[in-house]
């Protein structure tokens, strides 16, 4: 159970891979404004029956407050990655945005040692760093 993480996130990482090829493929000759709102559309009305199907809906009222703050916090937050991602496959190669999109690895490791406590060690730095430097080298200009 523990080594199942891989799994999903390495299927993730598939998934990703795909979405910015699609949506570079589906943003032609669409505002990117839109299409986000057309993707978060269809995303709902995939995932809705999905949810229900499988037997995991629940009232959301009676969940704590503190989920629903910070699953709110989290809604706005991937909204806004949406906006800018679809924002910058229209302007760039997606050849290019996805790379420097996944900069977000290196911050989700900074805050989650500010704000989670996670401590990462030496080696796992080190490999962050060089994503950092490996998406610095797509980002600049030659």
């Amino acid at each position: 159970m523990e080594s199942q993480w891989l799994f999903w996130a390495l299927l993730s990482a598939c998934f990703a891979a795909l979405t910015a090829i699609f949506a570079k493929i589906g943003i032609q000759g669409v505002d990117s404004d839109f299409a986000t709102l057309i993707r978060t559309v269809l995303i709902m009305l995939v995932l809705a029956p999905f949810v229900w199907l499988a037997g995991k809906w629940s009232n959301p009222f009676t969940l704590p407050t503190r989920s629903l703050v910070f699953l709110g916090l989290s809604a706005l937050a991937t909204g806004g990655s949406w906006i800018c991602y679809f924002r910058a496959l229209q302007l760039g190669e997606a050849s290019k945005v996805a790379p420097v999109d996944k900069l977000s690895l290196v911050l989700v490791a900074v805050f989650a040692c500010l704000f989670l406590g996670e401590r990462l060690n030496a080696r796992e730095w080190l490999g962050l760093a060089m994503i950092a430097s490996g998406v610095l080298l797509f980002a600049i200009k030659r």
